[in-house]
């Protein structure tokens, strides 16, 4: 699997209920366990201060991390995505002899 920095802002709709912000934030959540169990959402984080979060997101190519990861949100309708490839570094401190 390849890995992705994917940087997720999301916007709600004016004129939308909170009853239906409701049930997609649960389901959202719902959603990402599902996906953090699968390996295909490794790490999520929140930028202090903000309403948007940066993730470390896993899939075997872009479509599939589209189409099949992220597509797969609840919440994909109302959110704006910035999507970048990540490659091994050879000065990575994490890096193990399976990334060379």
């Amino acid at each position: 699997m390849r890995e992705f920095l994917v940087e997720i802002t999301t916007t709600i709709p004016d004129g939308t209920s909170q009853d239906e912000i409701d049930r997609r934030r649960a389901a959202e959540a719902v959603r990402a366990r599902e996906l953090a169990a699968t390996g295909n959402l490794a790490r999520l984080w929140r930028p202090v201060g903000e309403l948007r979060s940066i993730g470390i997101w896993r899939a075997d190519d872009e479509g599939e991390l589209h189409e099949k990861v992220l597509g797969t949100l609840p919440l994909r309708p109302w959110m704006t995505l910035t999507v970048t490839t990540l490659g091994p570094h050879p000065n990575d401190p994490g890096r193990n002899d399976d990334t060379r």
